[in-house]
């Protein structure tokens, strides 16, 4: 399968996850969730769902399970919505790139204020 079609994929996952996240999960274990990226095997078979998670370790931890605990009503969600030849199986990611950013952005700041 071509990357452009495989971006495609991996866009319209990412898409009907975030949606599902935020309409359909009762879990209150679940909190403030932002689904950032996918990236989908070339056969279709899994999918690496990465998420950021406002708040400390704590609520990460309990999102990312409550997360795990609701694959099932993800997977069957994301089968009726996308027509795919295979629903793939989720796997639920702590994207860490968010934080990192936030930390080079807060290094940069003292650099500048030490500057002047």
């Amino acid at each position: 399968m071509g990357s452009g079609r495989m971006r495609r994929v991996d866009e319209a996952v990412r898409a009907v996850l975030s949606d599902a996240i935020a309409r359909n999960l009762q879990d209150p274990r679940v909190g403030f969730v932002t689904v950032t990226g996918v990236k989908t095997s070339s056969d279709l078979r899994h999918a690496r769902v990465y998420v950021s998670v406002l708040g400390d370790e704590r609520n990460r931890d309990a999102s990312l399970e409550g997360l795990r605990s609701a694959r099932g009503l993800l997977q069957g969600l994301l089968a009726s919505e996308l027509k795919l030849k295979h629903t793939p199986t989720l796997t639920f990611c702590y994207d860490e790139s968010v934080e990192r950013g936030m930390r080079i952005s807060q290094l940069l700041s003292r650099e500048e204020g030490s500057d002047g």
